[in-house]
């Protein structure tokens, strides 16, 4: 194999960069067609100014699952009004059906994220899923998208847990990314990283342990700062290059094994992963000093450190083994990990790092309680004689 690095042909990030897309749309073709979440459909789109029907761009609303039944539906569709160049607004399941609904019919796709949840956007590849939301299987595309396009307004009008679910998913690009460049196993483009993309993965996982917290509180507010316009570059930009040009491996697998257990649908890509990437530092026997960097990280900005924070909390092991089996089916990015990959050592790890999870919170609260007790005496105390 090579050395190989894929990238989006255009990025563009900032406030008010919607306004750029009837112009990249008439770049690449002649006849757009918008594929919008329905939550888009309602209030990004007829709020960012464009008149899209007067440039005779059609929306069309996300069935909600990247399914084959609803890219059979896009297809029709696209056909029906000769779409030559296709656009997917919204959020990850919504962009990837674009992805492979434009990669099917060999046309241009421009991706419009409304959230900043996942890595997806910048992508050459795109999750297929049952109608009932079970993971099935990746689907490649032929190229990147030729263009991303992501209004920090946008983004920052969306509620916070889509921000921190990213800062999730970017988590894992860095520790997946060296899993693979020490065991010199492939990318998701076919070859071996980079030192681009290698680097890239560093610098997204630098970023959130700069930026991470400050960023959240900047998407509570709905305002723009540049530590939020650093954390949406990590969460779009860096880890979908990092994660595709060097590559995946348990984190991305048990999250996909995850999806096997009806209790985690309510939860994001991105919370699943970044527990995938607590499970990953117990099977790949990480350093105790970075494991508990990234649990400090991820209790700062909200992610699940527990089985409890993805649903879990109840799940007895008979069932938990279920996800883990899924995790290591055949082809799955886990086996680019060191030494000998089975459920049981992927169940172990799970369970390892639920208990350093609960133990770190118990500890947290034990401490909080000390400190609220050793501050009321110090009031008592300061309080004059005689009141």
């Amino acid at each position: 194999m090579f050395k190989k690095a894929v990238f989006p042909g255009k990025y563009i990030q900032g406030v008010g960069a919607i306004k750029e897309l009837p112009t990249l749309i008439d770049l690449l073709g002649k006849q757009g067609l918008i594929l919008a979440s329905p939550s888009v459909s309602k209030k990004v789109l007829p709020q960012c100014g464009i008149d899209f029907r007067a440039q005779a761009i059609h929306t069309e609303v996300f069935g909600g699952e990247c399914s084959e039944d609803e890219l059979s539906r896009l297809s029709t569709i696209m056909r029906q009004r000769h779409v030559d160049v296709l656009v997917g607004m919204g959020g990850g399941k919504t962009i990837d059906t674009a992805k492979i609904a434009a990669d099917r019919a060999g046309l241009p796709v421009i991706i419009v994220p409304t959230i900043a949840s996942t890595d997806a956007p910048c992508s050459g590849c795109a999750v297929l899923y049952s109608n009932e939301g079970v993971f099935q299987s990746v689907s490649y595309q032929k190229s990147n998208p030729a263009a991303v396009l992501v209004d920090l307004d946008i983004i920052a009008a969306a509620p916070t847990r889509f921000l921190v679910a990213g800062m999730g998913d970017a988590l894992s690009t860095w520790f997946e990314a060296r899993s693979c460049d020490r065991t010199h196993a492939p990318n998701e483009c076919g070859g071996y990283a980079t030192m681009a993309g290698l680097s890239i993965a560093k610098l997204c996982y630098e970023t959130l342990l700069t930026y991470g917290t400050a960023a959240k509180l900047a998407n509570e507010k709905q305002i723009v700062t540049p530590a939020f316009d650093h954390i949406v570059e990590a969460n779009i930009l860096l880890s979908g290059i990092g994660f595709e040009s060097a590559g995946l491996a348990t984190a991305h697998s048990l999250h996909n094994g995850l999806t096997a257990l009806a209790e985690t649908h309510s939860f994001y890509h991105g919370e699943k992963v970044a527990f995938g990437v607590l499970t990953g530092l117990q099977l790949t026997d990480a350093d105790p000093q970075e494991s508990d960097t990234v649990y400090s990280f991820c209790e700062a900005v909200g992610l699940p450190t527990t089985l409890a924070d993805i649903g879990l909390g109840d799940v007895d092991r008979q069932k938990l083994m279920l996800a883990a089996e899924k995790a290591c089916a055949p082809g799955q990015p886990i086996y680019h990990e060191a030494g000998e990959i089975t459920p049981a050592r992927v169940l172990d790890a799970m369970l390892a790092a639920d208990a350093l999870g609960q133990a770190r919170r118990t500890s947290r609260r034990h401490t909080e309680r000390e400190s609220s007790r050793n501050a009321e005496y110090d009031a008592s105390r300061m309080q004059p004689a005689g009141t």
